[in-house]
């Protein structure tokens, strides 16, 4: 960055002005509900536009909330363009792109791929640079299994489903039928991958052996399991609860349950972007934050759900996304809850801040299998991909009160539903006590 330090926003009194007017707006949301409405800011970003993508899914509600209400406008950025992506794969192709190439250039994206990418592992070994900005959500994802498996009531302890699908392989044999037993995640490497694979692994069942593991972009995961492509899947919402309320599948998870407040989704953008933009940079993140604290006013959630629902962004019925966003769980099989903690959070409770701890969970598990070299330098790595200077600096501007503002690069010792714990302190002992693995 010319004239700017990689790991701080320059700090001047344009920013000061601009900071006051933000302060203001975000603290008239706060009491109203209401976002305001755009206002000119001090410190005028280089551009006006940016491509961002998104998947569809709740958790790219941010990005959405950001154009439909007008902060990207309100931010100095009234031509940002958030495009629809149908698949991952296609997100981190048009990411390599960059809009200079036809592409975009930054997305709604899973956390781990923005690493993936720097590293070359996904990109074919071109390396191409990336920063993630932001968290856009904890929580908000779930496993489901196909009506087959209804009666064996399946949640946190997925040990019953070896013998299922064991029994399933036999009855396949004996019908001289394809005899494979395949789950469905997004993206090899991806979270949604990570938590089909240590919720199988912790039952006993080898992601590398008793099942194949198969890739289906998000909004394909109903249709798919419709068709009896797989046995199960994992996904974030809408998909598993439009699954239930469709009688396609039943809900074993939600992710909350496997590990509560678990980092997901991230705002990440290319690295060479951010580089020559640094003031419009800051100008997303502050929209897509602002963004984030309007979605989590409860008072919000069903106009969020009912923007969200439109046919250019989710495009499913409201019901298959509001129950879940308000924490109300119905798995399909008789298992009913309502836990407001366990749904999808965009700001409160820290979801917004990118811990460098979690970065480093994800990395430590995709080491486990095998899609990073176990040699991986991960906190070189950490450090060049995630920014949560650039984070901190926008919630300053924004007028954050300093107790939201976290203090630590790590979150501490997480636990997960098994009572195995991750200490980012000693990732290789986390790593030494799984018995299921790659590597």
């Amino acid at each position: 960055m010319a004239n700017l330090s990689r790991r701080r926003f320059l700090v001047t009194a344009a920013a000061t002005t601009a900071a006051t007017l933000i302060a203001h707006g975000c603290s008239n949301q706060q009491q109203t509900g209401q976002v305001a409405q755009p206002t000119t800011i001090a410190e005028t970003p280089e551009v006006t536009t940016a491509k961002l993508g998104f998947i569809a899914l709740t958790d790219a509600a941010p990005l959405i909330i950001a154009k439909e209400k007008g902060l990207f406008a309100k931010y100095g950025m009234p031509d940002v363009e958030v495009v629809k992506q149908a698949s991952w794969g296609v997100t981190r192709d048009n990411l390599v792109l960059g809009s200079a190439g036809g592409g975009i250039d930054g997305a709604h994206i899973l956390t781990p791929m923005p690493y993936l990418m720097t590293a070359g592992t996904i990109t074919g070994g071109k390396k191409v640079p990336m920063y993630i900005l932001a968290r856009l959500n904890t929580n908000g994802q779930g496993i489901v299994l196909a009506n087959a498996y209804k009666d064996l009531n399946i949640s946190t302890d997925s040990s019953p489903l070896k013998e299922a699908f064991a029994k399933t392989r036999a009855e396949r044999r004996a019908q001289n039928q394809e005899e494979q037993i395949k789950v469905a995640v997004t993206f090899p490497g991806g979270t949604h991958d990570l938590w089909m694979r240590y919720w199988l692994a912790a039952g006993g069942i080898d992601p590398e052996k008793d099942v194949s593991v198969i890739v289906v972009p998000p909004p394909q995961m109903v249709a798919n399991m419709k068709t009896g492509t797989m046995e199960a899947f994992c996904v974030g919402e809408p998909w598993p609860q439009q699954t239930v309320n469709q009688k396609v599948g039943v809900g074993a998870i939600t992710t909350g349950e496997f590990w509560q407040d678990h980092p997901e989704k991230s705002l990440a953008l290319r690295a060479d972007w951010v580089d020559q933009h640094p003031k419009a940079t800051k100008a997303l993140l502050m929209a897509v934050m602002e963004a984030q604290q309007w979605c989590d006013q409860p008072e919000n959630i069903p106009e969020m759900v009912k923007l969200i629902a439109q046919r250019q962004w989710l495009k499913v019925p409201e019901q298959d996304i509001l129950d879940r966003s308000l924490g109300k769980f119905d798995f399909g099989n008789g298992r009913t809850f309502d836990n407001p903690n366990l749904a999808m959070k965009f700001w409160r409770d820290n979801a917004s801040y990118p811990y460098q701890s979690h970065e480093l969970w994800f990395l430590t598990e995709d080491i486990r299998w095998g899609y990073l070299p176990a040699d991986t330098d991960t906190k070189a790595l950490i450090q060049k991909v995630n920014r949560e200077d650039l984070w901190r600096e926008a919630a300053k501007a924004m007028g954050v009160p300093a107790a939201e503002i976290p203090t630590t690069t790590s979150r501490g010792v997480e636990t997960f539903f098994d009572g195995v714990a991750f200490d980012p302190q000693n990732p290789q002992a986390y790593l030494s006590k799984l018995e299921l693995k790659k590597v």
